[in-house]
């Protein structure tokens, strides 16, 4: 396992680190799973456990700290917050309202008396820069959360946000969690260089594109992944969208045949090569998972291999740009706000 430096906090985190996004039922994972799965993670030098208040509501939660009950102090222990939690329209977003009590909640499930990241899931239009990072400078200085981050925000909104820390003098975002693979590379015209320049961590979402990068794709043969039960659309090959991956996984699977590695190894391989990029996220449902995954944790592709990834899906280029489920710009979704008032 590599280790690297998570943007400037000094803390070292493994290269691949545990997504618990299938813990519970999403996943439809047991306890007794999950354990076995975080404990084989552990053992193979994965240190950085990434989970979210919403996944299965709450229940992901629950099972990582149960997990790691006897390992904390070994565990780089990641949450997140502000997506919908219930149909109660305050039970969701940045606010410091919302916050303090989904932390406390958090806290609770996972069984710790603080969190090393803690990180905003999504953009909050409604909520200034200021509510939200003075909420989480609280929480840090009161010792709940170490550090905080930032998933899935707008490049300028990146920018917005270290700016307004530094003008009230708060703490600031130290990490995002941008979506990016093979498929998906949007992410390399502004969210990777910024985060390079601004020093911030990254952590990398769905590096195996939903499972489209780890060989169970292909064409003629019946899609079997978890995601396609419960997202079917992303995998309906009538989608223009869907059929270009297709068009795309098909090349990058002679590509790894000729290379001698497998898909998984070269996804993963691909995304950590990336000098911006500090882990990459793997979601394993079950140890057959882990254990193809966890076999890219020492790969390391060659500017050939690079090249000819480049020539099939270009650089900065999403496939599907509408499966990373950004926050969409009020300007975008408001007429009001793209028309001069009379």
């Amino acid at each position: 396992m590599q280790y690297r430096t998570l943007g400037r906090t000094g803390v070292q985190v493994s290269s691949l680190a545990l997504g618990a996004m299938n813990f519970g039922a999403i996943g439809r994972t047991t306890q007794s799973d999950v354990d076995q799965i975080v404990g084989a993670a552990l053992d193979a030098g994965i240190n950085l456990i990434d989970t979210a208040d919403m996944y299965s509501r709450g229940q992901s939660e629950e099972m990582v700290g149960k997990a790691v009950a006897g390992r904390r102090d070994d565990v780089i222990l990641a949450t997140k917050a502000a997506l919908p939690m219930s149909e109660e329209r305050n039970h969701q977003g940045a606010s410091r309202r919302w916050l303090t009590k989904a932390l406390d909640d958090s806290l609770r499930r996972l069984g710790v008396d603080h969190i090393d990241l803690y990180q905003i899931h999504r953009w909050d239009p409604r909520t200034g820069d200021e509510e939200t990072l003075s909420a989480l400078t609280d929480f840090q200085r009161a010792g709940k959360i170490r550090y905080f981050g930032t998933s899935t925000f707008p490049s300028y909104r990146l920018v917005q946000a270290q700016w307004a820390a530094a003008e009230h003098r708060l703490g600031r975002y130290v990490t995002e969690q941008p979506n990016y693979s093979i498929l998906q590379r949007g992410a390399e015209s502004e969210v990777l260089p910024l985060a390079e320049g601004y020093g911030l961590g990254v952590l990398v979402w769905s590096p195996l594109a939903s499972g489209w990068l780890t060989g169970a794709v292909r064409e003629g043969h019946e899609v079997t992944t978890s995601r396609s039960a419960f997202m079917p659309q992303r995998f309906d090959l009538s989608v223009p969208e869907n059929r270009a991956k297709m068009g795309a996984v098909e090349k990058l699977a002679a590509l790894a045949d000729e290379s001698g590695i497998s898909m998984i190894q070269m996804a993963l391989g691909f995304v950590t090569a990336h000098p911006a990029v500090t882990t990459a996220l793997i979601g394993p449902r079950t140890m057959d998972h882990l254990d193809s995954q966890l076999a890219a944790a020492d790969t390391t592709l060659s500017a050939e291999v690079l090249d000819a990834i480049d020539a099939i899906v270009a650089p900065g280029v999403d496939l599907a740009a509408q499966e990373k489920n950004p926050t969409p710009a009020p300007a975008v979704t408001n007429p009001a706000l793209r028309r001069r008032a009379a």
